[in-house]
């Protein structure tokens, strides 16, 4: 199961009988799920560019999975005494899918602060034991994407041949005046620009208080979300690309802005 995505680095975890539910109940879940992200990829440009935040590749993603009927829906749990409501919450979800056996519920965290895990996982356990939902899927940043951005970020910054905050601004970043203090210390100790430069924008919006396997997997082995099925999927480093025609960055950053 998910061996297409496990052939091209994903990471996949089943927790409290997820393999089997998924073998039995939604065999096309795992079709849709490894159809879409087989076909990830996120040009390095895009993770430079983005600034930390959702790239248009995940948008892209979150679009795919629209295309093929995983909406966002809001769910509303209310309970009554004698018809009267005393008790209402809801749970947003950004991707739910509906098949003949039951719901499963996904959400993507590309980069968000790491709590974001545990209102997600909550979310799950709370809407699996109300019959909302049979199971939940968490997409993330996998333990490889997380441990080679840096090294990502300086082969972009040595291929672009950046010397310079100038150069920065030359591709069209713009780096605060705290972030430029902080690499031009580490240049005046010794430190080559592309090595300064990669390592504070990773440790600014990468770091390891972000969304990534690691977090994912500390709260799902304390128990959070328990005991809900649970699918887990980390994105490796192998759909990050280098060398991308200028065009083709130019027509996917625009078509992730048309789909922002």
């Amino acid at each position: 199961m998910f061996q297409p995505l496990i052939d091209k680095g994903f990471q996949v975890k089943f927790h409290s009988h997820a393999e089997a539910i998924l073998l039995v109940d939604f065999p096309d879940a795992v079709t849709e799920l490894e159809s879409v992200l087989q076909d990830v990829t996120i040009p390095i440009e895009e993770i430079v560019g983005s600034g930390g935040g959702e790239t248009k590749g995940t948008q892209r993603l979150r679009r795919a999975l629209a295309g093929r009927a995983w909406q966002k829906v809001n769910f509303v749990i209310e309970k009554t005494i004698n018809g009267e409501r005393k008790e209402s919450q809801s749970h947003e979800v950004d991707h739910v899918r509906t098949f003949e056996k039951g719901v499963i519920a996904l959400e993507i965290e590309w980069n968000n602060k790491d709590p974001f895990f545990d209102r997600d996982l909550e979310n799950f356990k709370r809407l699996h034991a109300e019959g909302g939902i049979s199971m939940g899927v968490i997409v993330t940043r996998g333990a490889s994407l997380q441990s080679d951005m840096r090294d990502l970020v300086r082969r972009f910054a040595e291929e672009k041949r950046l010397a310079t905050s100038d150069d920065l601004a030359g591709i069209g970043l713009n780096p605060t005046s705290r972030q430029k203090k902080t690499v031009a210390d580490r240049v005046q100790r010794g430190v080559m620009f592309a090595d300064a430069w990669s390592s504070a924008f990773v440790a600014d919006k990468y770091g390891a208080a972000t969304t990534h396997w690691g977090k994912l997997e500390d709260r799902v082995h304390r128990g959070v979300g328990n005991p809900c099925p649970l699918v887990l999927i980390g994105l490796p480093s192998s759909i990050v690309t280098f060398g991308e025609p200028a065009t083709v960055v130019e027509a996917l950053l625009k078509e992730g802005a048309e789909d922002q």
